[in-house]
């Protein structure tokens, strides 16, 4: 019986291409095959765009769309079909890197095929790599210090209006707030009544053609944020 193939959860880093960790390249120069996140209506990644030139000449490139709906059932059936479908690859005895933005670990496609992989393949042998997260990316482009001492970082999503800030906000001193592109009002009241409005800044697209940094989130409610949209803010 031939050996399974290996698959590798990679972090390819928040846009920059120079900001990818000497693993990830060599894990990715060495997978058969490279399975890339992509919208069902077009077949682009920007994970992949980060990652290609590192990629073997002979890498098969394949494409895993995701259904955008609520139903619980269907969603949990799209990642069951897209890990059946890694899962045959790695059954062939072929490497495979799975290629995510930022850092697997964190608010991340490659968890929800990690879950779904675990039930249709159990004995799939699989290592991730880290990747550098916006976050990081955006307080290094600010040269801001997001937690020292004793401090404590919360890190959030604003998709559904900063009810988890409102929660625990009290208890930490600094707060990344990442999809910061929805919920804009809700999301600023949430850092107003906390009082981490006043030392708040968004960030988009950092490190990437098009950055833009605001300083002030009341801008944000003017406009449609960009969907590479976040927001550091302490008290």
């Amino acid at each position: 019986m031939s050996k399974c193939g290996k698959l590798f959860g990679i972090g390819v880093g928040p846009g920059d291409p120079e900001l990818l960790t000497l693993k990830a390249v060599r894990m990715i120069n060495e997978a058969d095959v490279v399975f890339t996140a992509a919208s069902a209506k077009r077949n682009y990644s920007l994970a992949l765009e980060i990652a290609r030139p590192h990629m073997s000449e002979t890498a098969v490139i394949k494409y895993l769309s995701f259904i955008m709906t609520k139903d619980k059932k269907a969603t949990e059936k799209a990642w069951d079909e897209n890990a059946s479908r890694i899962a045959a690859v790695l059954r062939d005895g072929k490497s495979a890197a799975f290629l995510t933005l930022g850092d697997p670990t964190t608010y991340s496609t490659f968890g929800y095929i990690l879950k779904s992989l675990k039930k249709v393949m159990p004995d799939a042998e699989v290592e991730t790599v880290p990747g550098i997260t916006s976050f990081h990316a955006a307080a290094a482009r600010l040269n801001r210090t997001l937690v020292e001492g004793e401090q404590s970082l919360l890190i959030t999503s604003g998709a559904y209006g900063g009810d988890q800030l409102q929660r625990v906000g009290e208890n930490v001193e600094s707060i990344v707030m990442m999809k910061a592109y929805k919920n804009v009002k809700q999301n600023n009241a949430a850092l107003k009544a906390a009082g981490f409005f006043e030392k708040s800044v968004a960030i988009s697209k950092c490190g990437r053609e098009g950055e833009e940094i605001i300083p002030d989130l009341n801008e944000l409610e003017k406009r449609v944020p960009n969907y590479w949209t976040l927001v550091l803010a302490a008290k």
